[in-house]
């Protein structure tokens, strides 16, 4: 949902304040907070709506992907508050209007031949046929969703998203609901890759108007080495983009390299936390932004040693 189509503040949202490494979450600190997102389309043009006003029950609001140059803005709308966590980061996104031919031809001719090369590498090891596809399936309808949600929530439950990043796919009744809903007004693409049989990955794309939002990808760490994330993605938008619905697809807030390699654009966006300004939160925000900066030299310094990669590694399987 839009900034500018928040609406009344929810009675309770939890945002916890988390300390994470190398995508790992080390603490975290429970929060009552109003979501605010920014759409493509508000980014893309920098409109600021106004805040909502909040009850004495929230401690603040928790911005995803506003303008950077609109942080000044925001801030001023909030007297009181205390500004912290402050993330910058290019948001990607698709601009499928020139169709797949050209976005193909964005990426390097050494690029495209890596992806066709991952593409027969899953294929030949799961002893598929010589064809070069692979086993893959789209969902779209009700009935196909609920079945996906049987499929998938399996395999969410293993995944690497769900286990250390708190990104599985939800599993509750009222999600549940909301799927099946979207589903029905043909706003929903799910899909999942089979190796040998089993599902190793899956993709969960809603569509608001005419935008794909990347909302949900996992795999099995155990075939990491497959990128089953990378081919997933790529079938994914072979399909979309030839149903000629569609004018963006966006990766949402957040940088990482998936995103920039698939991205053919980008916007200047961050993200941040504004929370009433009391001791134990401008603490809890000090706290943050040094352990930030601690982890950004420490990312550094492994950077510069030639460290990091393994590091990163012994983290993940942690």
């Amino acid at each position: 949902m839009s900034a500018a189509e928040q609406g009344p503040p929810a009675p309770e949202t939890r945002f916890p304040v988390k300390f994470i490494v190398a995508s790992r979450q080390v603490m975290a600190v429970p929060r009552v907070l109003q979501k605010i997102s920014f759409s493509l389309e508000e980014l893309a043009d920098g409109s600021v709506p106004d805040l909502p006003a909040l009850s004495d029950k929230f401690d603040g609001y928790r911005i995803f992907s506003a303008p950077q140059d609109s942080v000044a803005t925001i801030r001023a709308m909030a007297p009181g508050y205390v500004l912290g966590g402050r993330h910058d980061y290019p948001r990607h996104f698709i601009d499928m209007s020139d169709g797949y031919e050209a976005y193909m031809n964005h990426f390097s001719a050494k690029t495209r031949s890596t992806l066709r090369r991952k593409q027969r590498k899953l294929s030949r090891e799961g002893e598929l046929e010589d064809n070069g596809s692979v086993d893959i399936r789209e969902f779209r309808s009700p009935v196909e969703i609920a079945e996906f949600m049987d499929l998938a929530l399996p395999l969410s439950q293993r995944t690497y998203q769900a286990r250390s990043l708190d990104a599985g796919l939800p599993d509750d009744k009222i999600s549940r609901n909301e799927m099946l809903e979207m589903a029905a007004q043909n706003n929903l693409r799910c899909y999942l890759l089979y190796f040998r049989g089993a599902p190793i990955s899956y993709l969960f794309l809603p569509v608001v108007k005419q935008t794909v939002i990347y909302a949900y990808l996992g795999y099995d760490e155990e075939y990491r080495r497959l990128s089953p994330g990378t081919v997933l993605q790529m079938y994914a938008l072979e399909r979309l983009f030839a149903e000629n619905r569609y004018r963006y697809f966006d990766f949402t807030e957040g940088d990482g390299p998936h995103k920039a390699m698939f991205g053919n654009r980008s916007i200047a966006a961050c993200s941040f936390f504004l929370l009433k300004a009391t001791p134990s939160n401008r603490l809890l925000l000090a706290a943050l932004d040094m352990f930030d900066a601690g982890v950004a030299a420490t990312k550094k310094l492994l950077t510069m040693t030639g460290a990091q990669p393994k590091i990163r590694q012994a983290i993940r399987r942690a």
